[in-house]
């Protein structure tokens, strides 16, 4: 993967984090909690799909390696809310 790739990938997992916090309503971070929560959201969204046997649906392949946006912004979502009821804190800004 080059600088680039790492750059633009960073990008779409922020983005991805950005929009899985504002369809949950639990806002705790800035720009890089979006870029960790869009990953974690990649990682929780494709284990749920997989466990469903449910196909890619948007995935952007960058350096060889696919990145799933849609499983990203729904398990995304599914951590943020389970985070904020965790949590007990409502919608931080």
């Amino acid at each position: 993967m080059t600088v680039l790739e790492v750059l633009l990938l960073l990008l779409i997992a922020g983005i991805c984090g950005s929009v899985a916090q504002a369809l949950s309503g639990y806002s705790h971070g800035g720009c890089l909690v979006s870029i960790l929560l869009g990953f974690i959201g990649a990682a929780v969204g494709t284990w749920l799909a997989r466990v469903l046997s449910l196909p890619p649906i948007l995935t952007i392949e960058l350096g060889g390696q696919p990145f799933p946006v849609v499983w990203s912004i729904i398990g995304a979502a599914l951590f943020s809310a389970i985070l904020g009821f965790l949590t007990g804190r409502g919608k931080k800004r």
